[in-house]
């Protein structure tokens, strides 16, 4: 390594300006982007465990087994983190990590966000083919339309272990895959001629998204954990949105085919579906397996995408133990080249944390499976005509998309994942009591009913992105969050068992009973985050205290 490139500093000892013009604060040790030693920069910096500068000589204590206040730990880690963050300017610049944030978002986030609209879009439309004549066509009673709402979510429970996939298969492969396939049984929705034709289509989508949502795990390779909230929330967004698009592509498709000999819900199933074919093959291409793989970055800023993550995961040793940093071939490797660590799946496993994520998943998803699927037919039943009705059904979750989107932003911002989800438990459930009361009366007021489920899709499509992030948030591996996802996938989507069978048509036009269910496990949600809140405090606390002070480690996010 030249000395052009860097000149490190060493203990005690300070640069003078050469010039008045030339401030300490502007000296950097940032590689040129052409220089041939980055890479030898970075095995100075993270595999030798030893930073480029000591800027701080006074951190150590001369009393540092003592013990100190809470007071004194946020102090010590507050100084410890603007230490980092001058150390992070001499690998790259500020500008350099925005530019590259930037581009992961543009070319990264909002593709697999319309890969998740796809899926959504695939998977929800099913409410809208109901009342454009599915049920009447093939002659479903309110039990088999049922089935075919459990027949998904079946196949979808079994198969979320496939989450721990994106560790040991090249994602570019693995997510073309599942997209491919889920577009194709989509589509084959289109030709279903009977219940036990389309039962086993439903199946076997439900084993192609199953594979895909992992993708909040898959980012955990390209962003850090105070960014995940709002990039999950743009993920996420995509299913109101999808939600949104499909009723009004349903309105749309709904009114050409009462001029065509096509029954409309055959046409709705081909054409939301198909396209993703289209999009696995665009897929192939562009999705990175880690940042060091990405075409669309330049050769520097792969350097910047991968150095960037450096402090965020930490690698189990041989026996399990934890190292501080990653090495450099461990941020370049491609995580399905690693080796996987099985004692870290265990752990998580034995860690309540991820069942209280979990349960808290389940309970959201007793909402987030039935409104999207039901709400056309609840929109009908307050005496709007099937038309109106799809059209209808756009408006809450347009208003939820973006609901969303400032949420996610606003708990990175905050750096806090429980006060978010309370809020949004707690509106949701607002509005699901709103319609309950409503119905236990008798009130017909459509304006009123229907203004009520705006804070419900807000609440819901929130509160799930939070929970997300929240669990990828506080483990510490690879193996760790791929786990913690598989068994918030496993529990948590075990609630559309529940809410698929809320509103059957016999209980209209009220729903009472479904809306008072949805309302009971919206509560339930926000008294499970202020307890997760309660045990990451508590842990916290327990590793500041083991840290004597709060030097090191890693703490867990509120």
């Amino acid at each position: 390594m030249s000395a052009a490139s860097y000149a490190p500093v060493a203990t005690g000892q300070s640069k003078e300006p050469s010039s008045p013009l030339e401030s300490p604060s502007s000296i950097h040790l940032t590689p040129d982007s052409d220089s041939e030693d980055d890479g030898a920069a970075v095995e100075f910096d993270a595999e030798a465990g030893i930073e480029l500068k000591q800027l701080d000589h006074g951190e150590g204590r001369a009393d540092a087994g003592a013990e100190i206040s809470d007071n004194e730990a946020d102090a010590l880690v507050k100084k410890r983190k603007r230490r980092e963050s001058a150390q992070s300017f001499e690998l790259y610049t500020p500008d350099e990590d925005k530019a590259v944030r930037r581009k992961l978002d543009t070319h990264l986030v909002l593709f697999v966000a319309l890969l998740y609209l796809l899926s959504f879009l695939d998977r929800s439309n099913i409410g809208n083919a109901k009342v454009a004549g599915l049920s009447k066509d093939l002659d479903l009673s309110d039990s088999q339309y049922s089935w075919l709402l459990t027949a998904f979510y079946i196949s979808y429970i079994l198969f979320e272990w496939m989450t721990v996939m994106y560790q040991l298969v090249p994602p570019h492969i693995y997510i073309s895959v599942c997209v491919c396939a889920w577009g194709i049984l989509a589509s084959l929705q289109s030709l279903a001629t009977s219940f036990g034709y389309l039962v086993v289509l439903r199946a076997l989508l439900g084993i192609g998204e199953a594979a895909f949502v992992g993708i909040p795990f898959y980012l955990t390779f390209f962003f850090k954990r105070e960014e995940l909230a709002f990039r999950t929330g743009i993920f996420v967004s995509a299913a109101p949105l999808a939600t949104s698009f499909a009723s009004t592509l349903a309105w749309g498709i709904v009114a050409l085919g009462d001029r065509t000999g096509v029954a409309s819900w055959r046409l709705l199933f081909l054409v939301e579906g198909f396209p993703a074919v289209l999009v696995a093959v665009w897929c192939w291409v562009w999705v990175p397996d880690s940042p060091a793989t990405a075409r669309w970055l330049t050769p520097r800023e792969r350097k910047v995408a991968t150095l960037r993550l450096r402090r965020e995961t930490v690698d189990a040793g041989p026996d399990g133990d934890e190292k501080a940093f990653k090495t450099t071939r461990s941020m370049t490797l491609p995580r399905h080249k690693k080796k996987f660590q099985l004692k870290e799946v265990a752990k998580t496993l034995a860690d309540p944390k991820s069942y209280l994520t979990a349960a808290m998943f389940f309970c959201c998803n007793v909402a987030f499976s039935s409104m999207p699927v039901f709400l056309p037919t609840i929109i009908n039943s307050m005496g709007f005509s099937k038309l109106a009705s799809q059209g209808l059904s756009a408006p809450p979750f347009l208003f939820a998309f973006f609901a969303v989107l400032i949420t996610a932003l606003l708990s990175d911002r905050w750096k806090s994942r429980s006060i978010p989800m309370v809020f949004h438990a707690l509106l949701a459930m607002t509005g699901y009591v709103v319609l309950t009361v409503l119905g236990v009366f008798q009130v017909t007021s459509p304006a009123l009913r229907y203004a009520a489920i705006f804070p419900i899709c807000a609440g819901f499509f929130s509160a799930v992105t939070v929970v997300i992030t929240w669990t990828v948030n506080n483990q510490r591996s690879d193996e760790g969050k791929g786990t913690g996802m598989a068994v918030l996938n496993v529990i948590g989507q075990m609630g559309p068992l529940v809410g698929t069978r809320l509103y059957p048509d016999s209980e209209g036009p009220f729903y009472v009973k479904g809306m008072s269910v949805c309302a009971g496990a919206m509560g339930c949600v926000a008294v499970l985050a202020l307890a997760l809140r309660w045990v990451l405090v508590r842990e916290n606390r327990r590793e500041r205290g083991r840290r004597k002070g709060g030097e090191g480690g890693w703490e867990l996010m509120l």
